[in-house]
């Protein structure tokens, strides 16, 4: 995270927002065009870039307007065409967390099970990724008029993103639906990547702070990851004839992921929006 550029009191604001956006496109293109690499291991980075693109653009939303929106947009359809690989990378993700604690299968039906959702993997893998998207954000981002962008208005944002994950937190997380659990986990993550623009000023809190954030976005994933095993466990689904196997072990992972991720947001999400954007200032103003 320290190679990475961030806000910093003696940088120019506008300057150092260009920098973290070309650094997120170069690493983007990195994931898609390193030799060698296998395709779902590119999918899989070049999805977490765009996750901190979209961060990157909804923080500065307000400043950059039509382009802004035309940018996420653009964005948000893309990472949706490689959502098939996605979903069955998921499945089998949750498939080996239940294998990590105690699901009852025979070693041959575990294989079997799992060699299904890869035949479905293998189907879904037909998206070829490219950097003409890539070049055309790379263009805007030297358009963009942030010359006079001040860290209060960025402040502004961050306590604003923060806002709105703590918002999404639901009043029971027991009783949580699969949907608001899942919009939880979209503010998180948009918060964790927001928070990494301006985490060296607080040091090895700011490190720390992420590093939270990331575990509750990861815990809120694994929980998704289940429901796509799920899925495919359904009547005239590839994982039917397992279900009755399978499904017991979900609904026990499920509630564990649930009260762990319950954990760690009221510990994250804890402190007021008004303190946080307290925060934020005081170390502007200090330098970290």
């Amino acid at each position: 995270m320290s190679d990475k550029p961030a806000l910093q009191p003696d940088l120019a604001v506008g300057v150092t927002l260009r920098a973290i956006a070309h650094d997120i496109l170069a690493a983007a293109r990195a994931a898609i065009e390193a030799p060698g690499r296998p395709n779902a291991d590119a999918v899989h980075d070049f999805r977490r870039e765009m996750k901190r693109w979209r961060a990157l653009l909804r923080l500065l939303g307000p400043f950059l307007a039509e382009e802004g929106r035309r940018l996420r947009t653009e964005a948000r359809d893309l990472a949706r065409s490689l959502g098939g690989a996605r979903d069955t990378q998921a499945a089998l993700d949750g498939l080996a967390d239940l294998a990590d604690h105690g699901l009852v299968l025979t070693p041959r039906s575990l294989a079997n099970v799992r060699g299904r959702i890869e035949t479905i993997k293998q189907a879904a893998e037909t998206t070829t990724l490219n950097g003409h998207m890539l070049d055309q954000a790379g263009a805007s981002v030297e358009c963009w008029a942030l010359q006079d962008l001040t860290f209060a208005e960025i402040a502004a944002r961050l306590a604003g993103g923060y806002r709105a994950a703590r918002r999404a937190l639901p009043a029971s997380f027991e009783d949580a639906s699969a949907e608001e659990l899942h919009e939880l986990r979209k503010r998180v993550v948009t918060h964790r990547y927001q928070m990494e623009t301006v985490a060296p000023l607080w040091r090895r809190f700011g490190k720390m702070w992420v590093g939270e954030a990331q575990r509750l976005r990861e815990r809120l994933g694994q929980h998704q990851d289940l429901l796509q095993l799920a899925r495919l466990t359904e009547p005239h689904q590839p994982l039917a004839r397992w279900r009755t196997r399978l499904q017991p072990a979900i609904e026990a992972r499920k509630i564990a992921h649930i009260h762990a991720a319950r954990r760690m947001a009221r510990r994250l999400l804890v402190e007021k929006p008004k303190a946080f954007r307290r925060r934020l200032d005081v170390m502007w103003e200090t330098g970290g």
